[in-house]
Parts: C-alpha cells; structure tokens; sequence
C-alpha cells in the first residue's frame, strides 16, 4: 500500500529546524530503514539499561561487560521495532496523514510513510522483524542468565506490541502512559535481572521514577498531536481530557516520578547520593510553564517537549551515576 508523498513546505505542516525524511534525502535503502526507527529516541531505552546495570553493580553484582552490552542493543532493537510498529498502525488509522499540526521530529511519526519514503507494507513488515530478532536474541540471553529473564522479556514484548496494536492498541484509550512506564521498568528490571540472575526490589527502586518521566515525554508530545488523534478516533489520554485539563496530568506524573525517587531516598533503598537526581525537577518545572501557557498552541511546544526530554535523561544518568559513585 503506497502513500503519496507530503508536501513538507505545506502551510499546515509546522515544521521544526529539522527537515522531514525524503526520498531524495534518502537515497541508500539501509539509511531509509536506519531512520525509520527514529534512533534520537532510543536514547531512552539505552539510559533504562544503563540504570538497571548501575543498580546492580551498587548491590555487589559483578557485571559481565558482554552480557551488559548486548542486552543494551537487543533492548534497544525492541524499542525500534515498538517505534516502527506504531508508525504503521497510525499509518492505518490515518491520524499521522492528517496532523497538520505536528512538530517533527518530536511529534506526527516519523513521516517515513507519509512523505514516500517507505511504503506502509514495508513499515509493517520491518517492525515485526525487528520485534523477531528480539525473541531469538531473548531466548539467547534467557540461556546465558537465568529462566525468571523469559518472563520479562514476555511481558516487555508484550507492552510493547499492545502500546499500538489492535485489539488492545493501548495508546488510543489512554494508557499509553501506563504502557511506557511499565515497559521502561521491566528494561531497568531486565538489565539488573540478566547480571544478579535473580529478582530484586532495587531496580525498581532506581528505575520506577525514571520511566515515570520517560512517560510524560509521550504526554507532552500528544498536545501537537491531539486535534488529528481525535480525528482518527486515536483517544490519547491528552486526547480525552482536552488541552486545559490535560495540563494538570503532566504535573502529577512529574511530581510521582520525583516523588518516588524521594521516597526510596527517604526509605534508605536508595543511597542518599540520588538526590542529585532530584536536580533536573527545575527543567520539568520550566517545561510546565511552557506547557501551562501554551497548551492550545501546538507551534510553540517545541520547547516543552525538548526540556522534558532532557529532564528524564538527565535524571537517569544521575540516578546511575549516583548509584555507580555509591557503591
């Protein structure tokens, strides 16, 4: 299935500094593919992994430099081919043909499919053989740790199919936020879990507010997009709420992703170090005025989305490097 290309210089499409993808942009097939996976946003799965590894080289867990480093790709696989899949099923229902309204590459998709570059079919297909590759790397690491791995990996997979997929297509009634925090916890979980070969409280305790704020980057970026969510009849929880009250939501899951590091400080399962992972609190207080102000302005949430972002990984790599210095 072939979709005409998008002309990016139309008036109704908000553009950011960054050009959307082309085919005359794009001329080496692999580099097509590469893209498609938007690689800017795999950052976050990489920082969960790196925060697993940390907690559990603070609990006395010696890491195996090996293990560690493919568990970092093989997750960072399954958030592409998660990526890849909700670009084809918002190809389907058609909420990504008509956002007017997004701000590449932030929001709308990856444009792959709507301006040409790939056709739907193509899309389809490399996320499930993304998500393939996944099991069978899976299965290999299950066999080098310890059974308890296959588990998580199940449920992650899991979360991260149903995020967009029908029947569940968890994203369109409003759960999207509770799909990413779960599945960026079982990747802390994952990571910890493949070197301790056992479960544990502490990946939970370092990681839970990190894919809590992961999870208000997915929040934020549904303000551009709701107008053409409603639309396609994609219910986003941003979607639900409208762009007024929605605001509210983003301030309630910061304040539960700072909170939680706060408690587990508090509680003595984290060492007090982590604190400084309290810092980046400022930045999403900041992003939460630009939000409150301009919540009904698509154009001009560039900057709360870009400040949110920083904020979640700045709080993962602190909260690591918290835990690394800890120890």
């Amino acid at each position: 299935m072939e979709r005409a290309p998008v002309d990016a210089t139309a008036p109704e499409s908000i553009m950011s500094p960054m050009q959307e993808p082309t085919v005359a942009a794009l001329p080496n097939p692999l580099l097509r593919y590469l893209l498609a996976t938007r690689p800017a946003f795999l950052s976050m799965t990489a920082m969960a992994v790196v925060v697993g590894l940390a907690g559990a080289g603070a609990s006395g867990v010696r890491l195996d430099p090996a293990l560690a480093a493919l568990t970092a790709i093989f997750a960072v696989v399954a958030h592409a081919g998660v990526n890849v899949l909700n670009d084809y099923y918002d190809g389907l229902s058609g909420c990504d043909d008509a956002n007017g309204e997004r701000l590449f590459p932030f929001t709308g998709g990856s444009r792959f499919v709507q301006n040409g570059v790939l056709s739907l079919a193509a899309v389809g297909r490399f996320g499930y053989a993304l998500l393939a590759t996944v099991v069978l790397a899976g299965l290999w690491l299950t066999a080098h740790s310890a059974p308890g791995l296959l588990a998580i990996g199940v449920a992650g997979l899991f979360v991260g199919w149903a995020y967009s997929v029908p029947p569940l297509a968890l994203q369109a009634r409003g759960l999207g936020e509770v799909a990413v925090v779960a599945a960026l916890a079982l990747v802390v979980v994952g990571a910890d879990f493949v070197e301790r070969r056992a479960f544990d409280f502490a990946p939970l305790a370092a990681g839970l507010g990190f894919a809590l704020l992961l999870a208000d980057v997915l929040y934020v970026a549904q303000f551009p997009d709701r107008r053409a969510d409603v639309a396609a009849g994609k219910m986003t929880m941003v979607a639900r709420l409208g762009a007024a009250d929605a605001r509210w939501g983003y301030a309630l899951i910061a304040l539960l992703g700072y909170g939680w590091a706060l408690a587990m400080i508090a509680s003595g399962r984290l060492p007090a170090l982590a604190l400084i992972a309290l810092a980046p609190a400022v930045p999403s207080f900041l992003a939460m005025r630009e939000l409150w102000a301009n919540a009904e302005r698509p154009q001009a949430l560039g900057p709360a989305i870009k400040t949110t972002i920083a904020a979640a990984l700045s709080h993962g790599a602190l909260m690591a490097a918290a835990l690394a210095f800890a120890r």
